[in-house]
């Protein structure tokens, strides 16, 4: 595999901070607002993702992905639902320590287990990864040898990540994927190059409609990145 063999151009991009981020609640199906930080954040990740054009700009439907998708430059358009993020059931909106006292068995089953056990109405990690294996099977065959941009959520770039490097659904956890982290992929016939993991571009606070200044812009309740749950 050389340098020069075809391969297509992949970015997968998690989307900013909501209300519920914020708070540390479960969010999947739920379409949330962005906070400040979030389209502090979201501006910040389009400005680093507009380096070219590419071929496909995909976002899984909900507008915490589409505002960010929505900033980028992109031949076509797409929304695809199959790259939501895990439905976590009936502890949608609650945090840990509600899931915990209202769910306790069922939580420790999903925890001891993600690839086969759910949250109450919602999916398994297995459930997951048909749909999100899916839709990237999908996005390889419409757009190969092109440049895509995917903007997502978590559990699906970890989900991809085990499978494009060999690790065990189950070690999906290994994976940071933080908010409006971007991941780079060049994928050929033969293997998948991780080119770059998880990359949290700086902040930037727009002055003027045309003019942003490197400035720090802090959440309201942290004070720092805001990023209190992982979930959705």
């Amino acid at each position: 595999m050389g340098e020069g063999s075809a391969h297509t151009h992949v970015k997968l991009v998690r989307h900013t901070q909501t209300d519920w981020n914020r708070e540390g609640r479960y969010q999947s199906r739920s379409d949330r607002p962005l906070t400040r930080f979030g389209r502090a954040r979201a501006e910040a990740a389009a400005a680093r993702l507009q380096r070219g054009v590419y071929t496909a700009v995909v976002s899984s439907g909900l507008s915490r992905t589409d505002g960010l998708a929505d900033l980028v430059e992109g031949e076509r358009r797409e929304r695809d639902e199959r790259w939501r993020e895990v439905d976590h059931g009936v502890w949608e909106g609650l945090t840990h320590d509600e899931v915990s006292a209202r769910y306790g068995e069922q939580a420790r089953r999903r925890f001891g287990d993600f690839w086969n056990s759910q949250a109450h109405g919602g999916e398994s990690g297995a459930d997951l990864w048909e749909r999100v294996g899916a839709a990237w099977e999908d996005l390889l065959r419409e757009h190969a040898g092109g440049r895509a941009l995917v903007v997502t959520h978590g559990a699906p770039i970890r989900l991809l990540l085990c499978h494009l490097l060999g690790v065990p659904f189950s070690e999906h956890w290994r994976f940071r994927t933080d908010l409006g982290g971007v991941t780079a992929l060049d994928i050929y016939p033969s293997a998948a190059i991780l080119r770059t993991m998880n990359e949290v571009p700086p902040l930037y606070e727009a002055h003027e409609a045309d003019t942003r200044r490197a400035s720090p812009v802090r959440s309201p309740s942290t004070g720092e990145t805001g990023e209190e749950t992982d979930a959705g």
